[in-house]
């Protein structure tokens, strides 16, 4: 059958043939097929499925058709609160499954402690909306993290927090995902002051590899970004603090 490349800002190599994703595999594969066998087998319906290995060796995966928010634009409160009830419902699957004794994880950025084996790139590029709602798909950088970790990464990238939005709706799009996620009281505590750590992790981890593919690219588009974004988060860590409250 014919592989189409997808389109977009994806990893190099990854084709689509008829209703499946082929993908370059790794050594954490293994690893990621498990965790998406197993919210797949306790009925987590926003991942895609994981469907074994081609001829040539490649990942192969469920394609979800549908379109990504990167497409669609900013997010509605409404979508914000249904995709927060999402992460909470994957946190919750994942908190049930044990890693394979022999887990081999693709870990980019160090979280700031383990929990629970976390997606850790929740964002907007890798969330498609199509006839059975919300699907997450790109798991390659799945690997053991906090709860809060990722929940701050899904919050700033989800709901848009930026230098260059108002704070007033930044905090009132940051309330609207957190309401559907439900956050605990010590998530609620951590979270405002996690949300400028993620965001300067993933600066610093854009300029440490500004000299390897495919981040050299990433870093020379968005690394200014992230470093804005960081300082922005930490320097109104108030006013999240009370949008939580």
């Amino acid at each position: 059958m014919t592989e189409v490349p997808l389109a977009g800002n994806v990893t190099d190599g990854v084709v689509r043939i008829g209703d499946t994703v082929r993908r370059p595999a790794g050594p954490w594969t293994d690893a990621v097929d498990a965790v998406l066998t197993h919210l797949h087998d306790v009925g987590f319906r926003g991942s895609p499925r994981a469907l074994g290995r081609d001829e040539r060796g490649r990942q192969v995966l469920e394609f979800v058709p549908g379109s990504t928010g990167a497409e669609q634009g900013l997010y509605a409160p409404a979508e914000l609160r249904e995709l927060g009830r999402m992460l909470r419902e994957l946190h919750d699957a994942l908190a049930e499954f044990t890693p394979p004794p022999d887990a081999v994880w693709h870990r980019l950025i160090p979280p700031d402690r383990e929990e629970l084996v976390c997606h850790n790139d929740v964002a907007p590029w890798n969330l498609v909306r199509g006839d059975r709602g919300w699907v997450l798909i790109d798991w390659d950088c799945t690997a053991p993290a906090s709860t809060v970790w990722d929940l701050a990464y899904a919050a700033q990238s989800t709901a848009g927090l930026r230098a260059d939005r108002g704070l007033a709706d930044s905090a009132a799009r940051l309330r609207a995902f957190t309401d559907g996620y439900g956050p605990d009281d010590r998530q609620r505590a951590e979270l405002p002051a996690t949300l400028g750590r993620r965001a300067r992790a993933m600066h610093d981890f854009l300029k440490a590899n500004a000299h390897r593919r495919p981040w050299a690219r990433i870093w020379l588009e968005d690394g200014a970004y992230w470093r804005e974004t960081a300082e922005h988060l930490d320097g109104h860590e108030a006013v999240w603090r009370e949008a939580l409250s």
